[in-house]
């Protein structure tokens, strides 16, 4: 075999990071050429790659393999920096060899002698099982050391959407927000646990329309598994656990988007329905699809544009259902939009009655604030309750030698350690809301005091908020008489019962007051109600 002049040099990193933050791919290139100007190659190409040493298939192996094809057999030497940079798996080791041997590539290194003996192939492959050991043993020290610090409530993956790593004393590593990514999570996690967003549909929506959530599709789309993928996350509590790892929910060291109890609201929501995908056919024109349905079958009405022979276009709403009566007949957009304003105009309450609620949800306020700490005092009660019944629990498991009833014990102690989890956790967060009465109501105000001038500013995404806030089920619709009575919201109900409660109160009774200009006598007028 005649000794080659030329070579290739081949060097490999476990991974992108070693490749920005190291220097090994240069350090393997330097030692490489060194030993190709003592065995007099002229190196002619050099292949990198940034993956793992298990993997047989590699994109700058591939390459050099049909670089070495191209040229004569026996012809290029190519020269690695140690055994392991070649693999770290016997078996790829061995069929990487024989590519190679067959691509017409002679292997070489400066840290080994390759030969074809069986002496030169035992302690080939003795070296090539040990990096392969190396391997598998970094892995599973790294794992035992992730899952130490995840038994710990640290987090030791990717961060997920909304958090960052910092390096924070005492604690390496940590979880922190990531603004202003972390606000717009919050504000839909908070919006789906409160029913602001009905869907994940509309979830996936509201995250979409944020330009700085990030998008992981063109045209600046997110895929609907990330959405239900977060809403799954106990991270995003401030709880850590990972299963095939053994580690049990427990609380993180990192500070939560949300409360426990909203993520439990989530969980409860998600388990309540499936939801439907995204709906493309939903639109600025037709608002109302989805919310009106047939007063004759009480199947949702379906919209469209129709063009008349002049070219012209109207929009429609109709009722698909075959069976119906008005199956086909097609009701104008614009009768059923006027229908709908006239609708929500009825339906805005008087300012004197609004003023009323005020008051009265004011003192609903105080006595809620007055019952912070009394709240605080219960749940301590609570907390001490679940210590009892666990320390019971576990002397009765300790007694018992039955398996099924250790099994249920066990159960029984998990449901116990997650109710001590939870009640821990509002311990921890703040009872008190975090704005005042007036900050809180004023944003309702706006609504309630004209909620269809807030309809006709609104966008497509805020007025399904509004007709869930305004009507507790879907409008139906005659084609004769128009809109039927609806079914309003607990907001608007409770309006309508303090309105049909409130009489005039009879004079009867009642001293007329004296009128401070001139002596004469007024009445006074009140409302009570009864």
């Amino acid at each position: 075999m005649n000794k080659p002049t030329k070579a290739v040099i081949y060097a490999r990193v476990s991974g992108a990071k070693q490749v920005r933050d190291g220097d090994g791919l240069a350090s393997q290139e330097s030692r490489c050429r060194e030993y190709a100007t003592y065995k007099d190659y002229d190196v002619i190409e050099v292949f990198t790659d940034d993956m793992t040493g298990k993997a047989l298939r590699r994109p700058a192996m591939d390459r050099m393999l049909a670089f070495l094809r191209l040229h004569k057999k026996d012809s290029i030497a190519v020269i690695i920096d140690d055994i392991s940079r070649l693999a770290r798996n016997i078996e790829a080791h061995i069929e990487l060899r024989r590519t190679l041997s067959d691509a017409g590539g002679i292997l070489e290194s400066p840290s080994i002698e390759f030969g074809e003996d069986s002496d030169s192939r035992l302690v080939e492959h003795m070296l090539a099982t040990v990096a392969q050991h190396q391997r598998e043993k970094n892995a599973e020290q790294t794992q035992n050391r992730m899952r130490g610090r995840k038994m710990n409530g640290y987090w030791t993956f990717q961060a997920p959407i909304g958090f960052r790593y910092e390096k924070i004393n005492g604690h390496g590593k940590l979880l922190v927000r990531n603004e202003p990514v972390a606000s717009i999570v919050q504000e839909g996690l908070e919006g789906y646990a409160t029913g602001r967003f009905a869907s994940q549909a509309e979830l996936k929506r509201f995250f979409e329309s944020q330009p700085a959530f990030p998008k992981d599709l063109p045209n600046d789309l997110i895929r609907q598994q990330r959405v239900s993928e977060m809403l799954t996350r106990i991270i995003y509590a401030g709880y850590v656990e990972y299963e095939p790892w053994g580690v049990t929910r427990r609380k993180g060291q990192h500070d939560g988007l949300v409360s426990l109890e909203t993520w439990e609201q989530i969980q409860d929501r998600s388990k309540a329905r499936k939801l439907a995908p995204a709906r493309t056919d939903l639109n600025e024109d037709f608002p109302l699809r989805g919310a009106v349905i047939c007063a004759d079958c009480e199947a949702p009405l379906t919209s469209c544009w129709s063009k008349s022979g002049t070219g012209k276009r109207y929009p429609y709403y109709w009722c698909k259902s075959r069976t119906c009566a008005s199956y086909r007949k097609n009701i104008r957009a614009e009768r059923i939009d006027a229908g709908f304003a006239d609708l929500m105009q009825h339906m805005t309450p008087s300012r004197n009655l609004l003023s009323l609620a005020s008051r009265m949800l004011k003192d609903a306020w105080s006595q809620r604030d007055a019952q912070f700490g009394a709240k605080k005092s219960q749940i301590r009660r609570d907390i001490s309750a679940c210590n009892t019944q666990i320390e019971s629990l576990l002397e009765r498991i300790v007694e018992a030698s039955n398996p099924t009833v250790i099994a249920a014990y066990e159960k029984k102690l998990a449901n116990l350690e997650a109710d001590r989890m939870r009640v821990e956790a509002k311990l921890t967060q703040n009872l008190k809301p975090a704005h005042s009465f007036d900050e809180m109501f004023e944003l309702s105000k706006a609504f309630l005091s004209n909620p269809c001038k807030t309809w006709e500013n609104a966008g497509l995404t805020l007025r399904k908020i509004i007709l869930r806030l305004t009507f507790s089920a879907p409008l139906a619709y005659d084609r004769q008489s128009g809109f039927r009575t609806p079914q309003a919201s607990v907001i608007f109900e409770f309006f309508e019962k303090i309105t049909s409660k409130c009489k005039m109160v009879h004079l009867r009774g009642f001293e007329p007051l004296a009128s401070a200009f001139g002596g004469q006598r007024s009445i006074q007028l009140s409302y009570r109600c009864v």
